[in-house]
């Protein structure tokens, strides 16, 4: 298979999955090194196919059902379980972390978390890693773009997040 194909067909396979594929898994489906994936990735970008790399793997996102908001919460380290938790156990997708950055502006960072399994994946990523999350650049504070399946769904993540203090409000 030569190159050409092989993107077209990354793309192909993104464009199909229902999670997030990695790139290890993409170089075993085509016998080719990791970082050759990640090259192919890179070119699919600049040729304008939309994708977005979170902790799982790659995707290329779709339209979000239902209601797309934003909520703002300030927390430390320890409450990142409990805060997405909340969210992903009222049926919602917790769809991006951001921060503003003072000198490169708003950074984002895709997740694409929508069960505690995800959740613990997320969490057990992190540890593996040993990387801070985006919010310690901003003492905690920080956004999160949901998707929930209604407004009763929202209306319950913003009382949880609420009851635990860590709800930014205007």
């Amino acid at each position: 298979m030569h190159a050409e194909e092989r993107r077209e067909a990354i793309r192909e396979i993104l464009q199909k999955a229902e999670r997030p594929v990695s790139a290890a898994a993409l170089a075993r489906q085509f016998s080719v090194s990791r970082q050759i994936i990640v090259g192919d990735v890179a070119l699919l970008r600049a040729a304008g196919t939309d994708i977005s790399a979170t902790p799982r793997g790659y995707v290329i996102l779709r339209e979000a059902g239902g209601l797309v908001r934003r909520i703002a919460v300030r927390h430390d380290g320890s409450w990142i379980e409990r805060e997405l938790d909340a969210i992903v156990d009222q049926g919602c997708t917790v769809l991006d972390v951001i921060v503003e950055h003072p000198v490169y502006g708003q950074l984002t960072g895709p997740l694409q978390i929508s069960d505690r399994y995800e959740v613990e994946q997320f969490l057990v990523r992190c540890r593996q890693s040993e990387a801070l999350p985006l919010s310690d650049l901003t003492e905690g504070i920080h956004l999160h773009t949901i998707s929930c399946p209604d407004e009763g769904a929202l209306r319950r993540v913003r009382e949880s997040l609420r009851a635990m203090g860590i709800l930014l409000e205007g």
